[in-house]
């Protein structure tokens, strides 16, 4: 289980004898197997707080691990189990706080209102790109945490106001709301649906006039969400990070899919881009394109612009003769259509040590799969087996991996650093 962090692990956390605490336990090994003579060793220096020092040390290791490159010292951060699980990576987080100051910049709003700012991590962002911004939550600990987190980046990553507040209350006025509501209830069960925590219907009931930016599961089913605006599919290291619902006021688009390259936007698509329709039989290359531009339903608009056609009316691989630049493709060696003695063939004859199985539409199980081909040859050579539906049938694709050719997207707009005075 979590440790649950109190007021006292927090004061204790950032007073001197806290910090000297911590940095002692950031240089034991912390393992199962040592854990109780480290804990044992961190007592002599924390006394009660030991094991909130434990919890702190493993937590900032985790974020520092899970978000390397950051230009943030995690080793500084206060967090807890279930706010680093929440938080989004610092370059989603940044693209979204600039996609918000492009929209303030219109004069709409004075400056944000994060009214679930948790430990502080949108704030950060928010705060980074010149923006005014207020936080609140529920939460004392984490308020705590928060004022603790933004002192650390500096000037520039103060909020003008931090304050304990419920999301579901308007508490400010003139500020563009902005939610990010607890995927997780009581019992740790993750929530993929509109009844976050709050739920989107009372975030939004807060102020009906000016509908919050919400951060929302990934997995969501947006499309029976009934919530007029925007929803933007976000990936970053080839996940899809989160799903926002952007208002009204703020949508240039129904469906939108984001795809980030390090902090800066690799490639971005909406449903008002043209779209290819064709069916083809497979050319050269299988194409699957990133998980935003799939979740987002714009297969066709990514084959349009990258002039490819559909393997079928209803699957998101695509086909063509030429990869597109900077993702993942596979080139066709073999095609037949599927049965296990056909692959069972293909790795024989190439001698291959390891095998990649993808399938759509299929109820194919392809951990269960690879056990049964065993592959045996020289584990230095490897294929990729995609298994796809093909009208009423499975068909086999016996391919090749063409890493994706490097891309140097435009670096992102630079911002001024918000005053901190007043």
């Amino acid at each position: 289980m979590p440790y649950t962090f109190s007021i006292a692990d927090t004061r204790f956390l950032t007073s001197g004898a806290g910090v000297d605490a911590l940095k002692a336990a950031s240089g034991l090994p912390l393992t199962g197997a040592t854990g109780i003579a480290d804990l044992v060793a961190v007592r002599s220096a924390a006394g009660g707080h030991a094991a909130a020092v434990v919890e702190t040390v493993l937590l900032r290791r985790r974020a520092t691990e899970r978000w390397s490159g950051s230009d943030i010292d995690w080793t500084a951060w206060l967090f807890t189990d279930e706010a680093l699980q929440q938080a989004p990576p610092p370059p989603v987080a940044a693209h979204r706080a600039r996609r918000i100051h492009a929209h303030l910049s219109a004069g709409n709003h004075d400056g944000v209102h994060d009214v679930t700012c948790s430990i502080g991590v949108d704030l950060a962002a928010l705060a980074g790109v010149g923006l005014l911004a207020v936080g609140s939550d529920l939460d004392p600990v984490r308020l705590a945490m928060a004022a603790h987190n933004l002192a650390t980046v500096g000037p520039a990553g103060l909020p003008r106001r931090l304050l304990r507040a419920d999301a579901r209350t308007a508490t400010t006025r003139g500020l563009l709301r902005y939610a990010d509501p607890a995927r997780r209830d009581a019992t740790g069960r993750r929530i993929t649906s509109a009844d976050t925590i709050p739920s989107v219907a009372d975030l939004d009931a807060a102020d009906p006039a000016h509908l919050p930016v919400l951060r929302l599961p990934p997995g969501i089913d947006y499309q029976t969400l009934a919530r007029p605006g925007e929803i933007e599919m976000v990936s970053w290291r080839g996940t899809v990070r989160e799903a926002v619902a952007w208002p009204p006021e703020y949508a240039t688009a129904g469906r939108r899919a984001t795809v980030l390259s390090g902090d800066v936007i690799h490639e971005e698509l909406t449903d008002t881009d043209p779209a290819e329709d064709a069916v083809t039989p497979a050319a050269r290359y299988l194409v699957d394109p990133d998980p935003a531009v799939v979740r987002a339903h714009l297969i066709r608009q990514y084959a349009a612009r990258h002039g490819l056609t559909l393997l079928d009316p209803h699957l998101a691989y695509l086909t063509g003769d030429v990869p597109p630049p900077g993702i993942r493709s596979f080139e066709i060696l073999d095609a037949a259509p599927y049965s296990e003695r056909t692959v069972r063939q293909w790795a024989r004859r190439d001698a291959i040590g390891t095998l990649e199985i993808k399938q759509r539409g299929t109820p194919i199980v392809p951990d269960d799969l690879r056990k049964r081909i065993k592959p045996q040859g020289d584990r230095r050579i490897d294929r990729t087996l995609i298994i796809a539906r093909i009208g009423r049938h499975p068909q086999a694709f016996w391919c090749r991996v063409v890493p994706g050719i490097p891309v140097t997207p435009a670096a992102p707009p630079a911002h001024p650093a918000p005053s901190v005075d007043g």
